[in-house]
């Protein structure tokens, strides 16, 4: 048998081995599989028997409260009968706001029976006497329809709250303000609970003072020690059931005030006339049999429930809010009310549309990105999703290159749950175009502007002239335009736009009428966009003294003003300028306070091209606050955060007062004992030529170091009158590689070198201190306790310079009602906001321009894409090894040579051997009953075996 034939016989089978071996290992991958889906089936089956085991105990409890809520329901109409009556008496009184804890409650006083109930599901309360909420501010408003219920704990510096709460209030009517509550439950430290009470009462005075916002604090009691410690907020389970716990505890203190609860959280949004939508549909519902209503399909947000059934759902959550978090116990209790013991779950879901009804499109929509979880970021907005089939690696790519553009602090006017149903257009939800309105004031003003007739209709343009500069630079020629915005346009909102670069503008207009401080709040807003960045200008307004000599068309940088405030940038030096003056009472001399600046990173605002709005408070406290886009980027107070501060020092120095000659202030004096060393040589040069060093060889001494660049020629425009005799530039004279010149040897440190001697310093024995002259009473000292107080103003005017044009202006609205301004910039920059975040590009869009401004993304994205097809080209084909060995004829047995069992072994040894083929000897022949075993492997395919006898006669 040839040598070739034999080891191609024994290749194939060891490729025959190598397969079977493939297909055992897919084998044990595929038996691991099966055993890992059989043990998460029994995992799963043990998890429905438990949860059947729990839905029995809990209708065996609920049939033991059902007694116990039947004696207590006469208690409930006595509590809601002296609820009425306290509201009737409130009513009749001064209107003192009810600021009270749990233990000022008198001994008679009724408590909701709610409360008592938890004593059964948390033991740990068994032991308290009268357990209640405590009643921050609020004015025990009650028997309204709707109830709206938010928790909130403290998230640092990414606070929804006041954002929230302006959206919920500001999109009531006064009649549905009147029909509603809105209780704010604080479920943190006294510090975070102090801020809220200060936000409401200053943002949402009116709302609190009509008792349309209360405000409580949940005690620590209410708690199990094992979330009262340190790592209590760093643990998911124990944050869980928290949670559930705070929603429990906000239901029972809202179920005796109205009809229906509303639950939402602290970072959300409501879509316009969100109530009107909620209380028609609910109105329109003709079976009251349902358990609750969808206007969110987020987690619990949006959850409408009946105040009757409060109570059986807080006893729900209480049996099992260390188990599960509240949202999924939501989707349990439905099971639980709705699904029989052996019904089909089939029928069983549906009747969830029943009793489970869900409105389209969402009412509510999320829009915190910092989870009340610490360190936990949550995008739950609802989103188309394209390119599904792209890998992770790539995904993650994308959240990396765009973390720097994500932006919390986004406000979203209007919005819809379902992509699909995705509309801007209120009234027309199919169509894809936007209605813009003019923004229309819903309070007082003291001035507004949009623009959006195109016209500058009681504005005046400056025809004065700058002080101490040249006739053609000191006027102010600078151009204005209203125009539309250059991207994102929004159509028929037009802005005031500056034009020209390098030139001086001022224009200004008068007030509706002056304001004076007095006892309101100043409000200034507007909004700014830097359509071509900024390289060097201002976008800041000033707001001009009102004096007898104010003349709009004299207005220029020396005309008195009370406040300037307003983004400003040179260089890479980014403000955000609040400045006011500050009369001397004494001298009457005007000087200029500046706000500390804010503690976050301005650039962002000058650079991305998109309008920004910018507000200004000042409170009669003596407070201000600062805001972008809606947050709060600077506060403090007037008499303490500005520089230089308000009240002068009560001590001065005195300016007579001398230093004396005689007066020694040197602390340190040379040693007058000391003497010179006798071997200090001061003569000694610091440094010295190498005397070792040697001329390199090539050193050219008569070659210049630099030459005339022999490729220059003279300018066509070259005058020489003008400009002098031409001389080509200079160039390295390439001869010099060496060196040229003058050769010097090097110089080095001289080892004798000391330099001057100096006797060594001592203290002084005469030394007296620094001098410092006497202080005296300040002759012009004030305390002025109040210094908001300042000089009106009527007027509002712009006196910029900038070296970038296109600068956009929008919306200016001055006011003392927060309200009033929220909703205004809702209706003007919140449209905005929106057809930005409308045009922002896709993913495909972003990973591409991401790779323009950091070329090498362009690799990560080719590794990424090829690895995984180079992985799968490598397993599905795998690179054949080429044969050493060929047989260049055709297979063939040679009948003449009988095979037997022992020829064929050693074929094969001898083919496994390292020598190169070399003629097999004469096998001895088989005796005529051997058997031979031949075994052949067809193509890695098949494998089968021949056995036959061969009897030679």
């Amino acid at each position: 048998m040839p040598v070739a034939s034999t080891r191609r016989d024994a290749a194939a089978t060891l490729k025959a081995k190598n397969v079977n071996l493939l297909f055992a290992f897919v084998a044990v991958l595929l038996f691991c599989f099966s055993c890992f889906c059989i043990s998460k089936m029994n995992q799963t089956s043990n998890e429905l028997i438990n949860c059947r085991n729990h839905i029995l105990g809990f209708k065996e409890n609920m049939l033991r409260l059902k007694n116990k809520h039947e004696n207590n329901h006469q208690n409930l109409v006595q509590v809601l009968n002296q609820v009425k009556y306290e509201i009737t008496q409130t009513a009749n009184t001064s209107g003192n706001l009810v600021e009270r804890k749990v233990n000022t409650l008198s001994g008679k006083e009724i408590l909701p029976n709610g409360f008592e109930d938890l004593k059964f599901f948390l033991p740990y309360l068994r032991t308290m006497g009268k357990i209640y909420p405590d009643v921050a501010t609020g004015r025990g408003k009650a028997g309204v329809s709707f109830a709206l219920g938010i928790t909130t704990i403290d998230r640092r510096q990414h606070s929804y709250l006041k954002q929230t709460l302006t959206s919920i209030l500001s999109r009531m009517t006064p009649e549905e303000e009147k029909d509603s509550v809105v209780i704010v439950s604080v479920a943190d430290t006294d510090d975070y609970l102090n801020y809220v009470l200060d936000m409401v009462k200053t943002k949402f005075k009116r709302q609190v003072q009509s008792g349309s916002l209360e405000v409580i604090s949940i005690p620590t009691f209410f708690y199990p020690s094992i979330l009262l410690g340190k790592k209590a907020k760093e643990d998911s389970d124990s944050w869980q059931m928290k949670q559930v716990l705070d929603c429990c505890i906000l239901m029972l203190y809202a179920q005796p005030k109205a009809t229906y609860y509303l639950q939402l959280e602290d970072d959300i949004i409501a879509r316009k006339m969100y109530f009107t939508k909620m209380k028609d549909f609910v109105n329109s519902l003709t079976s009251k049999n349902w358990l609750f209503i969808e206007f969110s399909v987020l987690g619990l947000i949006g959850k409408l429930f009946q105040s009757k059934d409060l109570l059986d759902f807080v006893h729900f959550f209480l049996m099992f809010y260390k188990v599960k978090p509240i949202d999924m116990l939501l989707e349990d209790i439905f099971l639980v009310k709705m699904c029989n013991l052996g019904e089909h779950f089939r029928r069983c879901m549906y009747r969830k549309k029943d009793v489970r009804v869900q409105y389209r499109p969402s009412l509510f929509q999320h829009v915190g990105i910092q989870s009340s979880f610490p360190g936990r970021q949550q995008h739950l907005k609802i989103v188309n999703m394209h390119f599904q089939s792209v890998g992770l690696c790539l995904g993650l790519l994308f959240i990396t290159v765009n973390a720097e553009f994500m932006n919390d602090g986004v406000d979203v006017e209007d919005f819809s749950e379902n992509p699909e149903e995705s509309s801007i257009k209120e009234d027309d939800p199919s169509s894809g175009t936007i209605i813009y309105k003019t923004p229309q004031p819903i309070g007082e003003v003291y001035f507004t502007e949009t623009f959006d007739s195109g016209r500058l209709a009681g504005w005046v343009l400056s025809k004065a002239k700058k002080d101490d500069m040249d006739s053609e630079l000191s006027m102010y020629d600078g151009r204005w335009e209203i125009e539309e915005l250059k991207e994102d346009q929004v159509p028929g909102d037009r802005g005031l736009v500056l034009k020209s670069k390098a030139k001086h503008h001022a224009i200004s207009a008068v007030l509706e009428k002056p304001f004076i401080f007095s006892d309101k709040p100043l409000i200034v807003q507007y909004e700014v966009n830097f359509q071509d960045g900024i390289d060097c200008g201002g976008a800041y307004i000033k707001l001009l003294a009102d004096t007898d000599d104010l003349i709009l068309e004299n207005f220029y940088d020396k005309t008195s003003y009370t406040v300037m405030f307003g983004p400003d940038k040179c260089g890479e030096d980014y403000k955000l300028h609040f400045i006011f003056r500050h009369k001397h009472p004494k001298t009457g001399v005007f000087e200029e306070k500046h706000a500390k600046p804010p503690d976050v990173d301005l650039k962002e605002f000058f650079t991305d091209r998109k309008t920004h709005l910018y507000t200004l408070v000042m409170n009669p406290d003596d407070t201000f606050e600062i805001s972008i886009d809606q947050k709060v980027v600077n506060q403090g107070s007037l008499l303490e955060d500005v520089v230089p501060p308000i009240n002068p020092p009560r001590e001065i120095d005195d300016p007579s007062d001398k230093k004396p000659d005689e007066w020694d202030d040197r602390a340190k004096i040379p040693d007058p004992t000391a003497a010179k060393p006798e071997d200090w040589d001061e003569n000694e040069p610091a440094q010295i030529e190498d005397s070792s060093a040697v001329k390199p060889d090539g050193w050219l001494d008569d070659e210049p170091k630099f030459i005339p660049n022999p490729n220059a020629q003279k300018p066509d425009d070259w005058n020489d009158d003008m400009d002098g005799e031409w001389e080509a530039p200079r160039m390295p004279n390439p001869a010099c590689q060496i060196g040229c010149g003058e050769w010097r040897p090097p110089m080095i440190d001289n080892p004798k070198y000391k330099g001057v001697w100096k006797p060594p310093m001592i203290n002084n024995p005469n030394y007296q201190g620094i001098w410092s002259p006497q202080k005296i009473p300040n002759p012009d000292y004030f305390e002025d306790d109040h210094p908001f107080l300042l000089t009106s103003f009527s007027a509002l005017g712009l006196e910029l310079w900038s070296m970038t044009p296109n600068i956009y202006f929008d919306n200016f609205i001055i006011c003392s009602e927060k309200e009033v301004a929220d909703r205004w910039a809702a209706d003007g920059w919140g449209l905005k906001i929106i057809v930005a975040n409308a045009n922002e590009p896709g993913v495909l869009k972003q990973l591409t321009t991401a790779a323009e401004e950091r070329p090498w993304l362009w690799l990560m994205y080719l590794v990424m894409a090829g690895l995984p097809i180079a992985l799968l080209t490598s397993f599905c084909w795998p690179r054949k090894v080429k044969k050493k060995y060929e047989d260049l004829g055709p297979k063939t047995t040679d009948i003449s040579k009988p095979q037997t069992k022992a020829s064929l072994e050693q074929g094969v040894e001898e083919e496994k051997a390292p020598e190169k083929p070399e003629v097999l000897e004469e096998e001895k022949k088989p005796s005529d009953s051997d058997d031979v075993v031949i075994a052949e492997k067809g193509g890695g395919e098949s494998n089968f075996e021949i056995n036959w006898s061969l009897n030679l006669e």
